[in-house]
């Protein structure tokens, strides 16, 4: 599998400013080339590397106030092997956060997945979700969290994402959040899928079933979107004016839906 992505920002910088940015691919043990371009009024501009949990690599940028471009591309040649979850990722991921309210959600769980184990949980859920939110662009707000997309009943990828995690934490399950390049996906943009370790391994699990999960790629893995930011700004002001995304595979693979599956 070869994927290519690539992702364009002009942000406009109103005070000198820190920001950490996240589109860079998320470390892997090999098959990638990539290339990163900083540039504030077309002069260039350095950006450090900050390495994070599970191979997020976030860059942080110092900048005057202007325009500022930032232009990543990467190609991507097969799969990585699935991902294990630690001791200390059972216990991280099994706890409330600030988007992923498990412990309000916990009679929820109960009530519709009571009984469910194993990947036919993750099934349960994903299913569950997919057919009770409704995905509406702009129908959410980002201080949103997995209860109120719940009462909304609408929401946009990273809140489906939210909702997972949320009702899996709440059955027990250790379930993170992941922003991805996903090839497949229209209208094209950055994506948000939800994961959940089932006997050890760290299964994706996608209820908007835009794109097909093996052809998704990793950028940044968190307790939710808090951590998978694309972009945040430490200190000063900066306001985002264009983003562009995109992401292609090779050959676009089908999704089953009812089998296991790992970021790769």
């Amino acid at each position: 599998m070869r994927r290519n992505v690539t992702a364009h920002l002009s942000i406009d910088v109103t005070v000198p400013s820190e920001l950490a940015m996240s589109v860079a691919v998320a470390e892997r043990t090999g098959g990638l080339t990539e290339t990163l371009d900083v540039r504030l009024d077309g002069v260039p501009l350095k950006a450090s590397l900050i390495e994070d949990a599970h191979g997020t690599r976030l860059h942080a940028i110092r900048t005057d106030v202007g325009k500022l471009t930032i232009d990543y591309s990467a190609v991507i040649e097969g799969r990585e092997p699935p991902e294990l979850c630690s001791e200390r990722d059972r216990v991280r991921y099994v706890r409330p956060s600030r988007y992923c309210e498990s412990d309000e959600l916990a009679a929820t769980a109960v009530a519709e997945f009571g009984g469910l184990t194993g990947y036919a949980l993750l099934e349960g859920v994903s299913s569950w979700v997919g057919t009770r939110l409704a995905y509406m662009p702009r129908s959410s707000l980002p201080t949103d969290g997995a209860v109120r997309t719940l009462l909304a009943r609408a929401g946009v990828c990273r809140d489906y994402a939210h909702l997972c995690a949320a009702l899996l934490r709440a059955s027990g399950v250790p379930a993170r959040v992941v922003s991805v390049y996903a090839p497949g996906l229209s209208p094209m943009d950055f994506h948000a899928v939800c994961e959940a370790a089932i006997d050890g391994v760290w299964c994706v699990v996608d209820a908007t079933a835009l794109a097909p999960r093996t052809s998704l790629v990793r950028i940044a893995t968190g307790r939710d979107g808090a951590d998978t930011a694309f972009m945040t700004v430490l200190s000063g002001h900066a306001d985002l004016l264009d983003m562009m995304v995109s992401a292609v595979v090779d050959v676009l693979p089908d999704d089953n839906m009812m089998a296991a599956t790992h970021l790769g």
